[in-house]
């Protein structure tokens, strides 16, 4: 929202479900779902995650312009005065199942886990169970509330079709050291990943800001607009006809940070379905990326930790094939 357009947004009389929204001068001819999908409040984002989201909102006639119902195609006027309000959603909850984890390290304090490639970590629309969070919870009840019911003892998180491995708390004394080292950058990641193209040097640093696609919340995108840095560093292992394989080190922390560095220098992850484009990539099912070396100093002992995962089969097995 452009303070200097003077666009408003001010909460009703229920501020949680009800929002008013004033559209701005340099808002004219926007989509109504695409505009409302771009305005960027704490309030809005908590209830409405997605552009689908808001469709349904405005499919079910809880959006009104100017005090008429409106469409999910509707053309903005500068002035327009946008009501809409936003149904409870159904909360979740996360509950205990027996799912197979690979526990790579466990002590009272934390649990090391070495995620598969497919599997989401936490419970969230579209994926209410099967998560990892089901799995540890049916392995170990008591774990950090911190991030609440749906994301008990999570400090962070890999994507779904990204593998490998990271750290779960146990504790809430645990969880609020793991998320300080992770908001100094302190916390050690490598990444293994085959990406499209041959590397020509055999090193280099991506330093460019991140912040969400104005043109799909669920991207994110180069930006100087409501950006924030992001410093990614690599080193090719090996180079193929058609591809490299490389380690990558990421010193900031932001969402899809790899996937989105290596597109924006015209090498994206092998098998991204979000940021590869349309290309198939022999036969993968999801981006070509591993979480393989973990490491922080122990909540506890204060001492230095580190693991280190082995390539899993799917990543070995692209490997063979574009060798």
């Amino acid at each position: 929202m452009s303070a200097a357009d003077k666009r408003e947004m001010e909460l009703m009389s229920d501020a949680r479900y009800r929002f008013r929204i004033t559209v701005g001068s340099e808002d004219v001819g926007s989509r109504l779902d695409s505009w409302l999908a771009s305005v960027d409040d704490p309030d809005m984002r908590e209830k409405l995650v997605s552009r689908s989201a808001i469709q349904k909102v405005i499919a079910e006639g809880n959006v009104l312009v100017n005090g008429n119902t409106a469409k999910k195609n509707m053309v903005l006027k500068a002035g327009d005065v946008i009501d809409m309000e936003v149904p409870e959603l159904k909360t979740l909850e996360a509950v205990p199942q027996d799912i197979p984890i690979d526990i790579v390290y466990e002590d009272t304090d934390v649990i090391v886990v070495n995620k598969p490639q497919g599997m989401v970590v936490h419970p969230a629309p579209g994926n209410p169970d099967g998560t990892l969070v089901n799995g540890i919870l049916y392995h170990c009840r008591d774990l950090s509330g911190i991030n609440g019911v749906i994301r008990p003892g999570i400090v962070h998180r890999i994507d779904k079709d990204t593998s490998g491995l990271l750290v779960i708390c146990k504790n809430d004394a645990a969880h609020n050291s793991l998320a300080e080292q992770f908001a100094e950058h302190s916390i050690t990641r490598a990444y293994y990943a085959v990406v499209r193209g041959v590397i020509k040097d055999d090193s280099g640093t991506i330093d460019r800001p991140l912040g969400r696609d104005p043109k799909d919340r669920k991207k994110f995108c180069v930006t100087e607009k409501n950006s924030k840095r992001a410093v990614t560093t690599y080193e090719v292992i090996e180079r193929f006809r058609d591809y490299t394989l490389i380690s990558l080190r990421l010193h900031t922390g932001r969402t899809h940070q790899i996937r989105v560095h290596m597109a924006s220098v015209g090498h994206p992850v092998a098998g991204d379905p979000v940021y590869g484009g349309n290309r198939k990539d022999h036969g993968l099912s999801g981006q070509c990326l591993h979480a393989k070396v973990l490491g922080f100093v122990h909540p506890s002992t204060g001492e230095y930790m580190e693991f280190d995962s082995e390539l899993p089969e799917y990543f070995r097995d692209f490997i063979t094939a574009i060798r």
